[in-house]
Parts: structure tokens; C-alpha cells; sequence
């Protein structure tokens, strides 16, 4: 791996971050706050939350097995995927290579950050080859994307290809997690002191129920945190973000019913798919969607929507042609959709 200081964009190595009034009295006890121009009254929206979120970090610690120095908070993982174009990408010099197909807003990011996106077609199993993503690189790749379960595959990418690459690649590797609780693959946040290039994404938008508070969870070794510590905007995660994700949290078990719930669900519903007529092929899946090949994606997505049920077409992205997503939804979610196809 390059240094750090050689990995990151030179402005953000020696920036100066903004220096928040909460973070300045750090480590001492206070009552009256007159420091941060608020409003001392509606208590407790009327002050800005905790620029680090400490205390929620202590409590995912505890939960995800990483230390909370660790581990970055974004506004979605959005922010955590916009933050290393932001730190390590030079805008016209720099590159980034990823697997293809896979999730739409790295491409988005590198297009919006003036960085070239060079995209590695997976094979005919949706599986990556770590020979090819090394070949697709030179010495201006700064970071690697790496999807796993893949979406809008549904698949694990392979783990010794994702190993080999952490091994020989010399800049960052960024494995999304987004979909790993409905994997029986063992989390790579386990692997961070192995590998200090390795940035884990997961988020609380997929398994923990809670896509409208907008939540994302990076992990990393301190030093690249603290990189991002320096570039994000300083109150990113509001307080009712972090209120709710601590209550979410309180009973993390709760969250394992609702998983096996709909691994449940994503095999009975699965079944039913292979039966159809108009279903040509069910892929394999380690997250709470399927992809299903049909006979003429378009029309039988468009009269799903005229019957109110809205599921995604990917039949513009690589290797996807003619094939529907289905995200696992309750029992009588899945009940009504399998009426509207066999009535199709």
C-alpha cells in the first residue's frame, strides 16, 4: 500500500478543518452553552448535535465489534461514498475502478468529482476476477469499489478475489456491505487490522428498517476517519437521526427476527418465480432482493405499475437484459405481486 499522505489529494492532507463550537470545549462539563449563536429556548432542537456522535458510535461499537475511533457517520452512505472521491481523487488526474454491473451512485460520485470511472464486467456467474480489476489500473487508480452481496446481482463476490485484491492493489479498497446482514459471509470490518487499505460500508437503511433517517456507517482504520473527520461538513448526522438510530439499537436482536423473517420470505418467494411462464431464470441472492431473467422485462414491468406494484428494471445495465429486481417486501406484499404475474 502507498502511504496515506501519498494516497490523499495534498489540499486535504494539510486542511485546516472547521473547528465546531462543541468540539472546542472537548473533555470538560458544561451547563450553560452561549458559544454557538442558538436559540436558548424549544430544548432540545434548539442546539446543534454532536459533530461526532460519540455516544452512537460507542453504542454500534459494541454492536459491530469495531472500535469507535473506527468508524465514520454519514448522511446515508452516500456521503460515504462521495467522501473518498473527495479526499484521495484528484478531479482530471485520478481514477477509480469498480466492478460492472453494480450500484449506480459510484460512477454518479467519480462523474461528479471529474474523476474517470473504469468498469470491470463481472462474468456470466455475476462473479469479479481480481486479474482483471489489477489490470484495469495504473499508477493514477486511487480506489477500487467492490460490491458484495452486489447489487443489483444480489450475489457475494468472491472472497479470495477480494482478499488477492486488498493484497496487490496499493491504494484503497472500498467494500459496500450495504446488504451483508442477509449474508451468511462473514462481515470484512472483521479485517481492518489486516488490512489498513480496507474501507467497510454497511448502513441502517436495509436490515435495521431505517432508510428514512438516513444513515451510513464506514469502517476504517483511525487514520483515514480522521481524514474524513476533516472534510465532512461538521454537523452531517442531525440529532433526530442519532435519536432514532439509538433507539433502533436498544434491541438489536429484534432486527435478527425481522432478517429471518424475510429470508424466509426471499425463498418461498423465489420458488414461486421459478414456476412462472414469463420467468426464464432466478439468480442466486445474499441480500433481501432477487434478480428474476423474464421473458419481456418492460411490458411486465409496466403492468405491474398499472396494478399499483413497483419493482425495478435493469434491463439497461450490463449482463441484465430483460431481468427485474424484486425487493422482499411482508407476506401479503409478496402474496400480491405473485396474484398480479399469474394473472399477467
Amino acid at each position: 500500500m502507498r502511504s496515506l499522505e501519498e494516497l490523499t489529494r495534498p489540499n486535504i492532507w494539510h486542511l485546516a478543518p472547521y473547528s465546531s463550537a462543541r468540539n472546542e470545549y472537548s473533555g470538560h462539563v458544561a451547563r450553560v452553552f452561549l458559544d454557538a449563536n442558538e436559540n436558548p429556548y424549544n430544548k432540545p432542537f434548539n442546539r446543534y448535535p454532536d459533530p461526532l456522535q460519540k455516544e452512537l458510535k460507542e453504542r454500534i461499537s459494541k454492536v459491530k465489534g469495531v472500535h469507535p475511533d473506527c468508524i465514520f457517520l454519514g448522511n446515508g452512505s452516500d456521503e460515504a461514498i462521495d467522501l473518498p472521491y473527495r479526499c484521495f481523487t484528484r478531479p482530471g488526474i485520478d481514477n477509480v475502478v469498480a466492478i460492472e454491473p453494480t450500484y449506480g451512485m459510484y460512477k454518479v460520485c467519480a462523474d461528479i468529482n471529474d474523476v474517470e470511472y473504469r468498469p470491470v464486467l463481472l462474468d456470466d456467474h455475476f462473479q469479479m476476477s481480481a486479474n482483471k480489476l489489477l489490470d484495469a489500473c495504473d499508477r493514477n487508480t486511487k480506489l477500487i469499489w467492490i460490491c458484495s452481496p452486489n447489487n443489483p446481482t444480489g450475489n457475494n463476490m468472491n472472497r479470495e478475489e477480494i482478499i488477492r485484491v486488498l493484497n496487490e492493489f496499493d491504494g484503497l479498497v472500498i467494500v459496500d456491505e450495504a446488504y451483508s446482514d442477509f449474508s451468511a459471509e462473514r462481515s470484512l470490518r472483521h479485517e481492518l487490522k489486516e488490512y489498513p487499505n480496507l474501507i467497510v460500508l454497511q448502513t441502517f437503511s436495509k436490515a435495521w428498517e431505517c432508510a428514512a433517517i438516513r444513515l451510513g456507517m464506514a469502517f476504517a482504520c483511525k487514520e483515514i476517519v480522521d481524514i474524513y473527520n476533516k472534510v465532512k461538513y461538521p454537523y452531517n448526522v442531525n440529532l433526530l437521526t442519532q435519536q432514532q438510530a439509538l433507539e433502533a439499537l436498544k434491541d438489536p436482536y429484534e432486527v435478527d427476527k425481522w432478517i429471518k423473517l424475510l429470508l424466509q420470505e426471499r425463498r418461498q418467494l423465489m420458488e414461486n418465480f421459478r414456476l412462472l411462464p414469463i420467468c426464464k431464470k432466478v439468480y442466486p441472492t445474499d441480500a433481501n432482493f432477487f434478480l428474476a431473467k423474464m421473458t419481456d422485462a418492460q411490458k411486465i414491468y409496466d403492468y405491474l405499475v398499472r396494478e399499483g406494484i413497483i419493482v425495478r428494471n435493469r434491463s439497461r445495465i450490463s449482463l441484465c437484459q430483460d431481468c427485474l429486481r424484486i425487493t422482499i417486501g411482508t407476506k401479503s406484499e409478496n402474496t400480491e405481486l405473485m396474484a398480479a404475474l399469474r394473472k399477467y
